[in-house]
């Protein structure tokens, strides 16, 4: 053979479907490797398209047939497998159960992996001879043929090992009783039966193609460095279901290290829901992914949470603070896992706090409670400042109540607070229209129903707080913060609208006193009071035919 075919051997070796005519035939320089291939679904969205077509370009060697490669010298540094057409060749079958070929798990149906160690490399003597043939199909309708090294297989896995070790079981009667088998000594080839696996239901070949790979290498971190976290994961899943203990706990070294998305992190907790390792490889791994905290610490720090945010004196950070712990603990968060609720009781308690706040509040513009009222580090900041406050923290744990659908308990403690609705008749309009912000609130809640609640308590929230909402109207045009006032005439005409029609009288004839003395300071309840104007008179004959009857 020419000079160039006794370079050093790589060990990948690509054939053919149709091997060439002889020994000498050099034409293809450059095999392809041999894939065959169905167009549907990809298993794994984020893996390569081009992982079942890929061209390798691999040294020139001599090719024989299929089964059988040239004797050239080995080089320690290659890939010890090859790429071959799923062909037939007179070497030898291995009938393997369905079941074992079909779940690559551990023995008697568990999934449990026990890791004693790294395992040996491939070793030598047999490593040269490609014996082991294994047959991927894939779940997408693709498929894959591998040959490779039974030495290197039996080494790594423990699921290779006993399937080949079956085989060689079932064929070692015939392979001593064979008198054609011919002996290799100084030049001639001998003989071998190939296994053949079939590997069906493969999820991604380009995966266990890799997984397969890293049997050869000499340093597996080192090559997941490359890989990157999404692919090692799927790489784990594969090593674990063949029992391949050193790529599992080489995958689990680099994913520890590692940060993880939180598509990743999900494809974690699934492997390990489905797979269970030793806790002395995956300690660290499920400290990241699961906490030992119990239900009711969960519950405190979100107590604390919400704690930190009504006594936080930095507004900027405040409202940053507000609009991220609001997200975390929203119904429609993607962060909510299956975990207790926030206690309603420790956002009422929340909101009590903060109502007595304001009341020292008011309280501190009296000349009898001008001292002593307010912490050291507020001291110096202006009144309305800190009342805005205070306002702006039970609006967001309003907020919260509603969106958790427990804001009904939160309308009865409005409206019963008798001291701050003395204090807001003596206090200034540039401090006191904060309070009406909070029923402004309320009232588009009801109007836009999200929020409902029973009868007696939309009553008293009307009896207590109309009227002073009727007086701040014009302020909250002036300073809306925010607040939609289109939406608030809308609701608070609907609202009123719910009430029995005794007390729509009286709720009516108050604003349309206070509208013809203010005009557009007061709230434009015209739309609301026409539908009452109907309902009360223009349907009378209607309502005293039901009253007889």
């Amino acid at each position: 053979p020419p000079a160039s075919l006794h370079r050093g051997r790589r060990s990948w070796c690509c054939s053919f479907a149709v091997p060439p005519s002889s020994p000498e035939n050099l034409k293809a320089r450059y095999p392809k490797t041999d894939v065959i291939t169905k167009t549907g679904p990809k298993s794994f969205p984020n893996s390569p398209k081009s992982a079942l077509n890929i061209v390798n370009r691999i040294d020139p060697r001599r090719i024989l047939s299929p089964g059988r490669v040239s004797p050239i010298d080995s080089d320690p540094t290659g890939d010890s497998f090859r790429h071959v057409p799923q062909t037939q060749s007179p070497a030898a079958d291995l009938t393997v159960p369905r079941s074992r070929s079909g779940s690559f798990r551990a023995p008697n149906g568990s999934n449990f992996v026990n890791f004693p160690g790294p395992d040996p490399g491939s070793g030598s003597g047999d490593g040269d001879l490609f014996d082991v043939r294994l047959n991927l199909k894939g779940k997408s309708g693709g498929c894959l043929v591998l040959e490779t090294n039974s030495a290197a297989l039996c080494a790594n896995s423990a699921v290779f090992a006993g399937l080949i070790e079956e085989f060689n079981n079932n064929n070692a009667a015939a392979t001593n009783n064979n008198n054609n088998n011919c002996k290799r000594n100084g030049g001639f080839l001998e003989k071998r039966n190939v296994c053949r696996i079939e590997v069906p239901e493969v999820e991604n070949l380009g995966v266990f193609k890799q997984t397969i790979e890293l049997m050869f290498e000499d340093n597996i971190t080192k090559k997941l460095l490359k890989i990157g976290a999404h692919r090692c994961i799927d790489i784990l899943e594969v090593s674990a279901g063949i029992m391949f203990n050193k790529g599992v706990i080489s995958c689990l070294k680099y994913l520890e290290a590692v940060p993880w998305t939180e598509e990743e992190e999900e494809k974690l907790r699934s492997l390990f829901m489905r797979f269970r390792f030793d806790d002395a490889t995956t300690g660290e791994i499920l400290a990241r992914l699961y906490s030992r905290d119990s239900l009711d610490s969960q519950q405190n720090l979100a107590r604390q949470l919400v704690w930190s945010i009504t006594s936080c004196t930095d507004a900027n950070a405040r409202n940053e603070l507000k609009s991220l712990v609001k997200g975390l603990l929203s119904r429609s968060s993607v962060y909510e896992k299956d975990q207790r609720d926030l206690n309603k009781e420790d956002l009422l308690i929340a909101c009590q706090s903060c109502l007595g706040l304001l009341v020292n509040l008011f309280d501190e513009t009296s000349e009898d409670n001008a001292q002593g009222k307010v912490a050291k580090e507020e001291k110096g900041k202006p009144l309305i400042e800190r009342v805005s406050r205070q306002v702006d923290n039970i609006n967001w744990l309003l907020e919260i109540l509603l969106d958790r659908q427990m804001a009904e308990e939160f309308v009865d403690l409005w409206a019963n607070q008798g001291k701050l609705l003395k204090l807001h008749e003596n206090a200034s309009p540039l401090v006191r229209y904060e309070l009406s912000r909070v029923s402004a609130n309320l009232f588009i809640a009801m109007g836009t129903r999200k929020l409902h609640c029973r009868s007696e308590a939309r009553s008293g929230l009307f009896q207590s707080w109309f009227g002073p909402m009727l007086s701040d109207f014009g302020w909250l045009q002036r300073c809306r913060k925010g607040l939609d006032i289109r939406s608030l005439e809308e609701a608070l005409g609907q609202t009123l609208l719910t009430l029995p029609l005794k007390q729509q009288y009286l709720l009516f004839m108050e604003w349309f006193h206070c509208f013809s003395k203010h005009g557009t300071e007061c709230p434009n309840l015209s739309k609301a009071f026409q539908i009452w104007w109907r309902r009360s008179f223009l349907r009378g004959s209607e309502t005293n035919a039901v009253e007889s009857r």
